[in-house]
């Protein structure tokens, strides 16, 4: 592999784990579309023996996976809730997980309403409190989730504070780095122990498939998650783990279009009259600025605002061209959305239910001007 030799994040995108096809040359990995390999000798594969425990085409994905966030191995999975899931499945009951109060619905929802029949608690907070952070903790506490930026509104918690509260209990600290992805923030390199991603959003970048992936340098982990995920079998099939491979191979480019775009677009709705307040943590006055420019390369492709009221919210999501009302994020294409009815439904009611005011976009690699533009004439 080339890996062996030290390359930069842009190179190893497209190098790590895709050398030509031994055989034919072939410069794309080949979609291993098989369930099942045929074994020389009885209980003696050649590498492989069933496609739930390994695929040639997933085994290159990991591997670039592992590579970028700087990790020793690499898990893909058949949905970022599929990672999330096998993931929480290496706890007992009785265990405890510290969340933060701003997290992706799917994953509160899998806390609050799947995970606690099976005797797993937590606990929300403020992780930017680093005081109530910390007294958050408990005996009983195994994990600490992270998410920085949040979703839906872009703060920004410091990993290596997160990381140093989790070990001081003896707690893991598990970052989702979806809405950073490995080009802008590696937070393996911050402390902490295990990352995450939705392969679907950036990783993946074109709204073509559904995937997860699970990276750490912790043997012990390695070797529960192996187990588990072969257990439980939330794995990703290989054309999906050829089009995520496709997408990472572009990764550094997009990323520097995406944050060029989704600052242009603050900017704009910063000093727009009908916008209330503006989430972007490249925005001075974000509260997570500082921390941000600390541990980030630059600052994302998300950017979410609130207008006067819940029909407004509306009217404005409906009035758009080019950004498409649509859920998902981290495509090429631009999207919008209101997270209460749609993205964050799930948590409506709970401690994470945001306003109805708020709009969530996902600024595409479109010209920033044509996207200023887009916006204003649906502000009106």
């Amino acid at each position: 592999m080339r890996d062996e030799t030290p390359m930069r994040f842009e190179t190893r995108a497209i190098h790590v784990g895709q050398d030509p096809d031994a055989e034919f040359g072939a410069v794309n990995v080949p979609i291993y579309q098989t369930s099942t390999y045929a074994q020389p000798a009885v209980g003696k594969p050649k590498a492989y023996d069933y496609a739930r425990g390994g695929n040639p085409t997933r085994e290159a994905l990991q591997h670039v996976l592992a590579s970028l966030e700087g990790g020793k191995r690499a898990l893909s999975f058949s949905s970022g809730l599929g990672a999330t899931t096998t993931l929480l499945l290496t706890l007992r009951p009785g265990d405890h997980v510290v969340l933060a109060d701003d997290v992706y619905g799917g994953t509160y929802r899998l806390l609050a309403r799947v995970m606690d029949a099976w005797g797993l608690t937590f606990t929300t907070v403020d992780m930017g409190d680093l005081g109530a952070f910390a007294n958050a903790m408990r005996e009983q506490t195994r994990l600490v989730w992270v998410e920085t930026p949040t979703n839906p509104f872009l703060k920004v918690f410091d990993i290596a504070e997160a990381a140093r509260i989790a070990h001081e209990a003896g707690a893991r600290c598990v970052v989702d780095n979806t809405f950073a992805t490995p080009y802008l923030q590696r937070p393996l390199e911050l402390g902490a122990d295990v990352v995450v991603h939705s392969v679907t959003k950036y990783l993946g970048g074109h709204s073509d498939l559904i995937g997860g992936a699970i990276v750490t340098s912790d043997d012990e982990l390695i070797e529960r998650l192996t187990f588990m995920q072969n257990a439980a079998g939330a794995v990703p099939g290989p054309m999906d783990c050829y089009l995520a491979l496709r997408g990472v191979k572009t990764l550094a480019v997009r990323m520097q279009a995406h944050c060029r775009g989704a600052k242009a677009v603050a900017e704009f709705l910063q000093a727009h009259p009908k916008v209330v307040r503006v989430h972007y943590p490249g925005l001075p006055g974000h509260p997570g600025f500082e921390v941000a420019v600390r541990q980030m390369q630059d600052f994302g492709g998300m950017v979410s605002f609130e207008v006067g009221g819940r029909d407004e919210a509306i009217r404005v999501v409906e009035s758009t061209k080019l950004f498409f009302l649509a859920e998902s994020l981290g495509g090429v294409e631009s999207l919008i959305e209101v997270p209460a009815p749609m993205t964050h439904a799930s948590v409506a009611g709970s401690p994470l239910a945001v306003p109805e005011t708020l709009i969530r976009l996902s600024v595409g690699i479109e010209h920033p001007d044509d996207l200023v533009a887009d916006l204003e004439q649906a502000l009106g």
